[in-house]
């Protein structure tokens, strides 16, 4: 049994718009490793938004992905629960809400707030699998650890923010996200230089972090085969990928595939109109990276190479993630391996004048989920709603094991059954958050989000809303909410059932 779990990746060497799955398996296949019960390799990838092939994005070079959503389903409205990273990783793998469990920040310490929880790896492990981790798997920098407690085996660890040109951390300095990702000087950052927002150096995949990753993670697959030709132990392997997350350092070739003139500048960038102040956004990350300008608008060239770096660092990714699973059939373990890529947020490229995530809108919130495998159709999409928190209860159902019963309030649902049938609906919408000086909650339905902008952490104020129409308002120019009313009146019923959030996290006695 295989099942693939797709959301945001990549492969090594250059790569061709009419790449296929083809060009990258090895001609040497070993035969089908037949065992039970089926092992998990799960892929993540920071920052991938829905800037693939398969998802209709013409200007993306992603053969790889592409190629492995024609093994399975696809879904074509997912959403992340929170748009950053640190959140975004603790409601994947606690199958949790954001406003469930009050671990809203960068810096959350997960087992100070939930410390008796259960992670999806803790879940496997104890139903037998040996679980592993590489890369970027939970957010850590910012004051954030991780959760070393969530595998069998010590993380691979690997860099996030990463330079090879001297040029870019102006002769080898360290720069403010270097030391926010590497937890140094965290109350001196703005102290520090900032580092380039990207660079193409002539170098190997492996001259960057996501290639060692990969190249690692292939060995760990070599191993776990022969771990279960002698102990018939399954493997639980989590294997996180950096780009396309700023800087956007990957190596030159994967910039030479993409003609800058040709990539799409956004189409509106302004916000809103009546969109209330507690939703916008201006500078924040982006400003951390030079030259991006802080006191001024950006100019159209550096947008220009701004998106133009987006788009290479996500076909450096794809190239990654192609021999992982090159691999994986080379092995012969694909045909009993549930593979789950997922991309953590989505990511603002100039649009409502927006750089990188933090917000409540689409561009931050929507990302690529896939899966594949027995019992899923192939070449397939759905328009089911889907929620990051929904992997944790899918995977369990995929691999047979029973209902996680765990001390967190499991908030996903099972997307298994959509999976033989993409027809099939067991949520009418998707919830999200995003906390600000008010705490933002959404409901999005096939057509319309609405989003609350209410007290949080003892702010003051009134509540504000927004609603919009994507099917007649794709980039969100106009907020409905006081010309729906009877739409508005709706999703606030929607919002209402769901429980009261938990406002701030507090260290809880064991």
């Amino acid at each position: 049994m295989t099942f693939f779990v797709f959301v945001s990746f990549a492969i090594g060497g250059i790569l061709f718009p009419n790449f296929s799955l083809d060009n990258v398996v090895s001609d040497e296949i070993a035969e089908p490793l037949k065992t039970e019960p089926p092992n998990v390799l799960m892929i993540l990838v920071d920052d991938l938004k829905p800037a693939l092939g398969c998802y209709g994005d013409s200007h993306a070079k992603t053969p790889n992905i592409d190629a492995l959503a024609r093994r399975g389903t696809r879904f074509e409205l997912a959403y992340c629960n929170q748009a950053v990273c640190a959140p975004s990783r603790f409601s994947l793998m606690l199958g949790s809400h954001s406003t469930t469990t009050g671990l809203y920040g960068l810096g959350s310490q997960l087992r100070q707030v939930v410390p008796d929880a259960v992670t999806i790896p803790q879940y496997f492990s104890r139903h037998g699998y040996r679980t592993e981790s590489l890369g970027k798997i939970f957010h850590i920098g910012h004051g954030n650890l991780g959760d070393p407690e969530s595998f069998d085996v010590d993380h691979f660890h690997e860099k996030v923010i990463e330079y090879l040109d001297p040029a870019s951390t102006d002769g080898g300095q360290l720069t403010r996200e270097e030391a926010y990702f590497t937890n140094q000087q965290l109350g001196n950052i703005r102290a520090l230089p900032r580092g380039a927002a990207f660079e193409a150096p002539e170098t190997i995949d492996e001259g960057y972090a996501d290639g060692r990753v990969a190249a690692e993670t292939i060995k760990r697959l070599e191993q776990a085969k022969q771990r279960l030709v002698t102990d018939k132990q399954p493997f639980f392997i989590a294997a996180g990928f950096a780009r396309p997350h700023l800087p956007f350092s990957a190596p030159k070739k994967y910039w030479d595939l993409h003609d800058p003139e040709k990539l799409p500048m956004p189409n509106y960038e302004e916000f809103p109109v009546g969109s209330p102040e507690a939703a916008h956004k201006r500078g924040g990350e982006i400003n951390n990276y030079k030259p991006v300008p802080t006191d001024r608008e950006m100019p159209d060239p550096l947008k220009r190479e701004l998106i133009h770096g987006y788009y290479a660092s996500v076909s450096y990714v794809d190239a990654q993630i192609g021999k992982v699973i090159s691999a994986l059939d080379r092995l012969g373990l694909a045909e009993n391996t549930i593979v789950v890529l997922w991309g953590d947020h989505g990511f603002h490229l100039g649009d409502l004048g927006i750089w990188t995530k933090h917000t409540n809108y689409e561009q931050a919130n929507r990302i690529p989920i896939m899966f594949s495998g027995p019992g899923v159709r192939v070449d397939s999409r759905t328009r089911q709603l889907a929620e990051s928190v929904d992997i944790y209860p899918t995977l369990c159902a995929l691999a047979g094991l029973p209902k996680p019963d765990v001390p967190q309030r499991l908030d996903g649902v099972s997307l298994a059954t959509v999976l033989s049938d993409p027809d099939q609906r067991v949520r009418e919408h998707a919830y999200h958050a995003y906390p600000k000086r008010k705490l933002g909650r959404a409901i999005r339905t096939d057509r319309y989000r609405l989003v609350e902008w209410a007290k949080h952490n003892g702010s003051g104020g009134g509540i504000d809303y927004e609603l919009y129409d994507y099917q007649n308002d794709p980039l969100e120019k106009e907020n409905l909410a006081d010309k729906r009313p009877e739409v508005l009146k709706e999703l606030k019923a929607i919002l209402a059932s769901y429980p009261s959030p938990v406002t701030r996290a507090k260290k809880k006695k064991k």
